[in-house]
């Protein structure tokens, strides 16, 4: 009999054991082959039988499955050799032996055991779902020390990205019967081990105040106690090298380069010390600049006036992929699908200029083959299908793809989105793959904020922007305050009969007192009561032109009304209801519509009351608005609104279908705190006619961008006039109730002006709005307002 023991392995695998029968914390070995091969043929002769020892939930037959020798085999000390690296490959084995007893194999194992369970021990900053999703063994998966020193890895990687890199995990082991073991991981946190300075070598023209708003990366201070930007992460610092260089190179810095990026911990391990060297090269100016055709129907000279290039400017390379993308929309419109533009720069160091050639010359004919869809497990195919301004068989144009990706992440339907092509089946053929990964697109919202014109106010609202994966929205809501109760649903299909129509319905219920405000410290002189639906559908003429059509039905119920309030307010008590169609026509030029800093917009809206029942009533709107960035986050920005309302069919404009002026609108006067007004008892009537502007300058305050302060500098004026009860001729029986006095609607079509400043912040808490204005110009009636805050945030 022969028999080879693994001595050095089998001592390591019997310490682990009997340290998992002690519950000691172990680092469990994991076997490995011998590096001699196994000697076992030495009486030559044939496999008699095979024996498989030790097994408790593996088949034999799948042991068996592993050997490269049989039954009947002669004996190969190769193929044994072979054989026992096999099994230890799959890792189910702690150990293997491979012995002969006669002219039996007999085979020997040890399984791994499984795993039972996994826990975290002094995890406190991250939660145990985070570490599941981070590690890669399960429970019922075989348990090995090289996973779980990877895993320990993994972990101890998360760790550092959160900033943390004094973190510590030892793994244990808890033995339990029938071969299954509990895998602990005590986790030590340590400290967190910030970014304590960003330092710049080699920045001859900026300073390092300046770089450092670049880069994504941020030092360590109280206020980015919600942010992660000041953590060290090494993927982070690769893309800080990139915004270094963008930035450089939009300023004229060709040849600038990024020497080295270091981050290196301080002897304290209480923070990172950032050394970014920079080699900044000279600054060029842009040189002679041109476009060469060599397509024959599109002459040089018409691509030219498209250029935003001018001679003489600093040279930026933003404004040189701009131009690109220019003449690629320019000379696509004119059917050449295929066009491949390229810059040819060349420098003139001696005089610091950059002369830049656009080629235009017919690419090679590329159709799309197939468009793949992959990672949408909710959202359906079509949804993500009709954001493409590419279908198979289309003539392929990166800028098209591009778009088209960039269309699928407006939706907010995706963490991420990437669209790529590769070959298809001929040269001639590509095939187009989007990439997606899905997030939640639902949410339970509460909100708390508080307002000068609203004072406290609750809104909880439950959106859904992808229902049933269908892309539709569906949306409910509540908000609660001093001024005005509402409840709203509001359901859209953005493309309804799978056509360019935006189509949905709204449900609302609304009680408000329009002429109040928190601060006034009056009982509101009445309140309205509305409730009702709407019918709307919009498409998109253009890009940037978009038409929405609504047909509205509701009820208003002026109630409430006091004693005390003004006579001609009494008058219009009661339930008036409104049938009415409109439409409204938006042209949209600005970059966001959220925080505009460049372009321009202007819309016309249109109501016509009267539509089968209720009052008779034509409204008309105009807005128009317009953001020019004077310098680096200073924005000028003009915006301008005018509206007019009239009864016809012998129908007067009733208070509720008034418009009101003041507060939000025209701020340094209180909520509808000009227009037309009862001389009695100073109540705002509201007006048939009004216009209002204003002229702003958003400017830095000198403070990190990530604070999130901006100021403002700003002049608004207007004015509202005109009403249908100005005229009224009181009854005896009414001007008893005056005291035999004539109530006059007080009334003036002269500008009011008001200039002030203000300061917002995008807080963590939500975003914060202070404006202080002196009215510079009113009337005696006027009610003016000098402070004015808003803030609100939602959890």
């Amino acid at each position: 009999m022969h028999r080879i023991y693994l001595a050095a392995i089998r001592s390591g695998i019997i310490g682990a054991m009997f340290a998992l029968a002690l519950g000691w914390p172990v680092q469990p070995a994991t076997a490995r082959p011998p590096e001699q091969p196994l000697q076992l043929a030495q009486a030559g002769g044939t496999v008699g039988d095979i024996r498989i020892e030790g097994v408790q939930r593996i088949e034999p037959e799948t042991i068996r499955s592993y050997l490269l020798i049989q039954p009947g085999d002669k004996w190969d000390n190769e193929k044994v050799d072979r054989s026992l690296k096999a099994l230890f490959a799959t890792g189910l084995f702690a150990d293997v032996d491979l012995s002969r007893v006669g002219d039996a194999l007999v085979v020997k194992v040890v399984e791994n055991p499984i795993i039972n369970r996994i826990a975290f021990e002094g995890n406190g900053k991250i939660g145990e779902k985070d570490l599941n999703a981070e590690i890669q063994l399960r429970p019922r998966v075989v348990y090995t020390r090289t996973r779980v020193q990877n895993d320990v890895r993994r972990i101890l990687d998360l760790y550092r990205r959160h900033g943390r890199f004094g973190a510590t995990v030892e793994p244990k082991v808890i033995q339990l019967t029938e071969n299954r073991v509990d895998l602990v991981f005590e986790i030590n946190e340590g400290e967190f081990t910030g970014v304590k300075s960003i330092n710049f070598v080699g920045d001859r023209n900026y300073g390092d105040s300046k770089l450092r708003g670049t880069i994504a990366t941020k030092e360590s201070r109280w206020y980015r106690f919600l942010s992660t930007s000041d953590t060290y992460d090494p993927d982070r610092l690769t893309y800080d090298r990139e915004l270094l260089r963008r930035f450089y190179l939009s300023q004229g810095y060709a040849d600038f380069r990024v020497v080295s990026a270091v981050a290196e911990l301080t002897p304290e391990r209480d923070g990172f010390v950032i050394t970014f060297t920079l080699d900044e090269g000279e600054r060029y100016r842009f040189g002679k600049i041109g476009v060469v055709s060599a397509i024959k129907d599109v002459p040089s000279e018409s691509l030219d006036p498209l250029l935003t290039l001018i001679p003489g400017e600093w040279y930026d390379a933003e404004a040189v992929e701009h131009s690109i993308s220019l003449l690629t929309d320019a000379v696509g419109n004119r059917g050449y699908a295929f066009v491949d533009i390229k810059p040819r720069v060349t420098r003139n160091r001696e005089e610091r200029t950059i002369d830049v050639a656009f080629d235009v010359a017919e690419g090679p004919q590329v159709f799309v083959e197939r468009i793949d869809i992959v990672g949408n497990v909710r959202t359906l195919d079509k949804v993500i299908r009709r954001e493409f301004q590419l279908v198979e068989g289309d003539a392929f144009n990166t800028t098209r793809m591009q778009r088209s990706q960039q269309r699928i992440k407006t939706l907010g339907f995706f963490k991420k989105v990437e669209v790529n092509n590769a070959p298809g089946s001929a040269p001639d053929k590509t095939v187009v793959t989007v990439e997606v990964e899905e997030q939640s697109t639902g949410e339970l919202s509460l909100g708390l904020g508080f307002s000068t014109t609203d004072g406290p106010l609750v809104d909880v609202s439950v959106h859904e922007r992808n229902f049933l994966g269908r892309g539709q929205d569906l949306r409910i809501a509540t908000v609660l305050s001093f001024r005005s109760q509402q409840v709203d649903l509001s359901y859209t299909e953005p493309y309804f009969l799978d056509r360019n129509l935006a189509a949905g319905f709204d449900l609302f219920e609304v009680k408000t007192s329009p002429t109040a405000s928190f601060f006034s410290g009056v009982t509101p002189a009445y309140q309205q009561f509305s409730y009702g639906g709407s019918l709307r559908a919009g498409y998109q003429i253009s890009e940037n032109l978009r038409q929405t059509f609504k047909y509205t039905a509701r009820s208003d119920d002026i109630t409430n009304v006091q004693s005390d309030s003004s006579l001609f307010i009494q008058l219009q008590s009661g339930t008036h209801v409104t049938s009415s169609i409109g439409q409204v026509l938006l042209y949209d030029r600005r970059d966001d519509r959220l925080d505009p800093t460049s372009g321009y917009f202007a819309s016309i809206g249109n109501d016509l009351a009267g539509v089968g029942f209720g009052v008779h009533y034509i409204r008309n709107k105009v807005n128009f608005g317009y953001y020019y960035p004077v310098l680096p986050e200073w924005v000028l920005s003009f915006s301008a609104e005018a509206g007019d309302v009239f009864g016809w069919s012998s129908d007067k404009v009733l208070i509720q279908d008034r418009f009101f002026v003041g507060g939000d609108n025209l701020r340094g006067f209180a909520t509808a705190g000009i227009g037309p007004r009862d001389s009695i008892t100073q109540d705002a009537l509201g007006g048939n006619k009004y216009y209002l502007g204003s002229v702003a300058l958003g400017v830095p305050l000198g403070l990190p961008k990530e604070l999130g302060l901006s100021g403002r500098i700003f002049s608004d004026f207007g004015s509202l006039y005109s009403n249908d009860q100005k005229n009224l001729v009181l009854t005896p029986a009414q001007l008893a109730s005056t005291g035999g006095l004539q109530p006059v609607v007080m009334d003036s079509t002269a500008i009011r002006a008001s200039a002030g400043v203000g300061v917002s912040w995008k807080s963590p808490v939500g975003p914060i709005r202070v404006d202080l204005a002196v009215p510079v110009r009113k009337e005696s009636f006027d009610k003016t307002q000098f402070f004015r805050v808003s803030f609100g945030t939602r959890f």
